[in-house]
């Protein structure tokens, strides 16, 4: 936990779910907090917006994902127990493949080094527990029953609620650092114009890192246009409920495809792992395109044969925030000693939110030896994903 001593005020510039757990975190460890964020927690420009996302912890071999992501799972479900509505919906996730490849003997060799529960199973006993899928050519699955979807939005801004309501400060605006010379940042000047000082600062601002700090992050963080689209079941039938359908990712011959049963009657969700093309988070166009629809068409009417024809009723862009390697950033500023950068989301970073922000608030202080993928130091500037 964020040591150091108790009072000490940090200002987190990103209200998204890595920010907004950091605040969390530090403020239970007696700090002051002040949260600042342009447009507010998890709005919908932001790579926590949205409806909802996957929590899992099978991860291949990435023993260090499995922990983070079986972590962070009681906190969600304490966060879901007093938010009102539910923010863990338990679906359960299921993984399938036509083969059983390393990724899957990863999975549970990981899940067996720290006894986590995992089910292995056939394409006899998928298609008898989940009938809505098709799985003519698989031959492999693996499923979480604990896990299942989070409702993104409401997960961030009832934590973000919460934080205010224990007496954290939250600010609407930009803010930009402040920088005097020596290896301390001085302040964040706001988009009011007052200038905000604080003892330490962290910034967690997904896509939006590189334009804060181009010198060290220009070149090393990546945003992607992603889009999910939503369909409407049909009319009377529960079989696409949470109840009967768990979320699942399809890996397709390592091209992968994931979606979501019909949470709360939003419809069900499809979306293409494939990283898009580099965007601007600020000004690309969030209107979805024909080209990708049709995609998500062609492989629904393929694995999920029900839906054939079912309307589309929704449809979202919005960006993956990548590193080189697809693993988190969560280090000091080279050249700035109290100023903590967080980021690198990645594409599937949201689950772990909980346990980011507990290790962002300790190394805030110093009161956790580095884990050196998390480090700036293993960035590149050529993106090629290894965690998936």
């Amino acid at each position: 936990m964020a040591q150091g001593k108790k009072g000490e005020h940090v200002a987190i510039v990103g209200a998204g779910v890595f920010g907004s757990w950091t605040a969390h975190h530090l403020q239970n460890a007696g700090h002051r907090v002040t949260l600042i964020d342009a447009w507010g927690a998890s709005h919908s420009r932001a790579s926590s917006g949205g409806e909802s996302r996957l929590t899992r912890a099978a991860y291949g071999k990435d023993a260090i994902y499995t922990r983070f992501a079986s972590e962070s799972l009681p906190q969600w479900q304490a966060l879901s127990a007093v938010s009102g509505l539910p923010i863990l919906i338990p679906c359960g996730v299921l993984f399938f493949s036509a083969v059983e490849d390393d990724y899957f003997r990863g999975s549970m060799e990981v899940h067996k080094q720290l006894s986590l529960p995992i089910e292995q199973m056939d394409r006899a006993t998928m298609q008898r527990r989940f009938p809505m899928i098709d799985f003519t050519g698989i031959e492999f699955g693996l499923f979480e029953a604990k896990f299942g979807a989070l409702m993104a939005r409401r997960s961030v801004q009832t934590l973000v609620d919460r934080f205010v309501r224990a007496g954290g400060e939250c600010r609407l605006g930009s803010a930009l650092p402040i920088h005097a010379g020596g290896s301390r940042l001085n302040g964040v000047k706001l988009q009011s114009g007052e200038t905000l000082m604080a003892d330490r600062y962290v910034f967690a601002l997904g896509p939006w890192l590189p334009k804060i700090f181009p010198d060290v992050l220009g070149k090393k963080i990546f945003a992607t246009r992603q889009e999910v689209f939503y369909f409407a079941k049909p009319a009377g039938d529960k079989s696409y409920s949470p109840e009967a359908m768990p979320g699942w990712a399809d890996f397709n011959d390592g091209d992968i495809f994931y979606g979501f049963p019909d949470l709360e009657n939003r419809g069900a969700k499809f979306a293409h792992d494939k990283h898009g093309v580099l965007v601007d988070p600020d000004t690309h166009d969030r209107r979805p395109t024909q080209a990708a629809l049709d995609e998500i068409i062609a492989f629904r009417d393929r694995r999920f044969p029900g839906l054939r024809n079912a309307p589309l009723i929704g449809a979202e862009v919005c960006q993956y925030e990548n590193s080189s390697n697809g693993d988190f950033l969560i280090d000091t500023h080279p050249s700035l000693s109290n100023v903590l950068l967080v980021g690198g989301g990645s594409g599937h970073g949201f689950k772990h939110g909980p346990e980011v922000g507990r290790y962002a608030a300790s190394r805030l202080f110093g009161a956790l030896k580095e884990e050196p993928r998390f480090s700036l130091s293993t960035k590149g500037e050529t993106q090629h994903r290894e965690v998936h």
